[in-house]
Formats: C-alpha cells, structure tokens, sequence
C-alpha cells in the first residue's frame, strides 16, 4: 500500500482536496487494479498501514501521533464513520471528510444464522452491490473456538463453474482491497470475538484479482493481525498466477479447485479448465511447492455419478504421485443448490474414494458442511436477493469477459 504514495508529487493531503481536477487524479492514482471493471476510487482509510495513516496526519497538519489513534481506531475499535472518531479534533475529522476520505466501511444488508452458527452476511457495497461473507465457528474438544471468515474477491464470478451456485449469478467486478478486509471486521463484529484464520473461498476467483488479495492479505495480516499460516488462498487455476503467487512466498496455503483427474472431465466441470491444461496447472503446483516450501492443497467436489467412483480416485491418486508428493486433498460433498442437475454423493461412495486415496498414501479429508440452513456452505454463495446479476449503468460498458491472462495486475 505505500506505493500508492509515491504517485503524489505533493503532500497527500492536498493530493485529495476537493477539486474536480485533483480528485480525478487521485482516484486514477488510488486505484487497487489496472482491471478495467473498477469503479470510481474514493479515499478510504481502512486498509492503510500505521505508518501511512501518520503520514496522512502529517499531510493534513496534524501531529503524527494522530495517525496512531486513526490506527487504533480503524483496526482495534473498529469505529465505522469518521465523525465517531472523537478522540481526534472535530477540525481533523471535518477535513477529512471535506477531502473525500471515508473509512471504508459497508453496511450490513442482511444476517442469516445456520442451526449450527455458522453466519452469513450480505454487505452493501457503496455502489449498491451485495457480496456474501460467512462466519463459521468450530470448537475443539478443548472447548476452544476457532472462528474462520470465509471472504469474497469478486461480486459474483466470471469462470461459471457447472456446480457453483455463485457463477449462476453472473460477474460485475472485482473487489477492492478494503472491501475484502472488511469482510473480516464485519464477522468480528457479529461474533463478538477474534476471526483465527480467513480463507479466500466465498465469491469470485481471487487469482482474477490478485493484487486487491495480496494487499487484503498484508492488511489482514499486519493490521488486523491474523497469522498468514491462518490464512488460505483458492484458485480454479488462473494461467501465470500461481508463479507469480509464489513470488510472494507467502506463508499461507494455496488451494486449488482441481474437481477432476483428467483435462477431459475437467473441462465439463470448469470450463475455464480449457485454457489452463491439467499438466500445466500441476506443473505449477510442483513449482509452487519448490519455491516457497508450502503445500498444496487441492479442492475436490464430489458429484454423484460424474467424478466420485473408485476408479476416478485412483486416477487422482496416480496424477497426484505424477507430480510430487505431500499434497493434501479435501474432499467436498456437493451442496445441493436450487436448479441444479447434480447430486451430493451417498456416504458409503464417499468413503470408498478416501479409501481409494488413502491406499495410496494421500493424505485426504472430507469438509465438514456447514450453515446448508442458511444456504451458506461452500458452492452455495449465491444472492437470495437477486436471481439475476445486481446491473448499473456501468456495466453496459463492462459487458465482456474478462481474458484471463490479462486479468491479473501485480
């Protein structure tokens, strides 16, 4: 985030004055994607590190201990409005208003609560867009609770996977970073308590927006502070990505959405599957593991009758081996969503593919579903209040999809 500050050849303060001409120029400046389905930057306080947020005081002529208490304010107290900042002079939080900054913060549009506590929550973009985040609590035989945020990307999803309900929904854009972290706080806020660990698997593919996630995930990391071992990054497989993922040599894990063993079935399942190849998006998974000594995990859904048979396991099992060993596969039994031609698999076909996988020395899990009462498990992120994509006027211009190799900005 402090490369945004060196587009500025003059305080950042009166970067932002409000000037038709200057806040042309600072949005353009401020803009967290070089994607052309962006909307129009305002100044936003969350996501900026203690560090920016003194030079920002400074900037307004402020001391910069009162960057610190913005900080605290921001990340600690979690204040979602600057007039609610009254430990800061009324003059300060007026100019910053007056400049167009604003915390950053959405509203809560509607809470839906699972049986078994799992939340989930549709936030009110300032475009008016709706986005899912859910809150999953698990407690351990400790009676320990562990709180995982499952956050969104993007406001729907482009790559329309065949069992995801999120890609029924249509795509409009992707998420700036403040919008991903404040995701976090908004479970934080409805639990009360600490999240331990964020998993960017809600909506969207977090590849196709990399750059809004690596600066979500340094914030949620040294601001929000959330370990990056706490925290997990999906991908159906995005072409070039995951390299440059690995440049990173992030401490988080790497998910891949694989759902099948062979290019064939794969691309039945994923579409997006046909510019990616299977052996390529392994090769890279090989590299990934090399370059930052980190496990791959990989995702597969299991589908009655089309990739769940003793016979498909051995040949994941086999590709896996291909490839390396130490990889990991979680398993994930479809969730059932309105309008869908497939079926969630019977337990017993079930535990023959983990046997299938686990003759093979691959280690392997089965998720728990969670929050299907309230329509929040995984695959089943989807708008109950809209049945079509949310539109506004600007996606009469933004009508095309996006060409994945060129998606991406880091």
């Amino acid at each position: 985030m402090m490369a945004m500050f060196h587009h500025y050849s003059m305080p950042l303060a009166r970067a932002v004055l409000p000037s038709s001409r200057t806040r042309a120029v600072s949005a353009m400046s401020l803009a967290t994607s070089s994607s052309p389905r962006t909307i129009p930057q305002s100044q936003v306080l969350l996501g900026l590190s203690e560090d920016e947020l003194q030079k920002l005081a400074l900037d307004f002529g402020q001391q910069g201990f009162r960057g610190k208490q913005l900080y605290h304010l921001i990340y600690k107290r979690k204040v979602k409005d600057i007039q609610e900042f009254t430990q800061v002079p009324q003059a300060f939080r007026n100019e910053l208003e007056e400049a167009g900054w604003k915390v950053g913060r959405s509203p809560v549009f509607n809470t839906v609560v699972a049986a078994d506590g799992t939340v989930k929550l549709l936030l009110k973009l300032e475009d008016n867009r709706l986005i899912e985040t859910v809150g999953i609590p698990v407690e351990d035989d400790k009676g320990s609770v562990r709180l995982t945020a499952c956050v969104s990307s993007q406001v729907g999803c482009p790559l329309r996977c065949s069992f995801c309900a999120t890609g029924k929904g249509g795509f409009s854009r992707n998420l700036r970073s403040h919008e991903i972290v404040e995701q976090v706080l908004a479970i934080e806020d409805v639990f009360k308590r600490r999240v331990t660990n964020v998993v960017f698997m809600g909506m969207g593919e977090p590849m196709l927006n990399l750059k809004a996630v690596l600066e979500a995930h340094r914030c949620l990391n040294k601001d929000v502070q959330i370990g990056q071992r706490m925290m997990t990054i999906s991908t159906v497989g995005v072409p070039n990505t995951i390299k440059k993922l690995a440049t990173h040599k992030l401490q988080s894990t790497l998910a891949v959405s694989l759902h099948a063993p062979n290019q064939k079935l794969r691309e039945t399942i994923v579409p997006s599957a046909k510019s990616y190849p299977l052996d390529a998006l392994m090769s890279d998974c090989k590299e990934y593991f090399r370059e930052t000594n980190r496990r791959v995990s990989f995702e597969y859904a299991l589908l009655a009758g089309i990739n769940d048979s003793v016979d498909n396991a051995v040949e994941l099992a086999k590709l896996l081996r291909e490839y390396g060993s130490g990889y990991h596969v979680n398993l994930i039994p479809f969730n059932p969503i309105e309008g869908s031609e497939f079926r969630r698999p019977y337990r017993k076909a079930i535990q023959a593919f983990v046997s299938a996988l686990e003759s093979s020395k691959i280690t392997t899990s089965v998720r728990q579903t969670r929050g299907l009462d309230a329509n929040a498990a995984c695959g089943q992120l989807r708008n109950n209040f809209t049945k079509t994509p949310l539109v506004t006027e600007s996606d009469n211009l933004e009508s095309e999809s996006p060409n994945m190799d060129l998606a991406v900005t880091v």
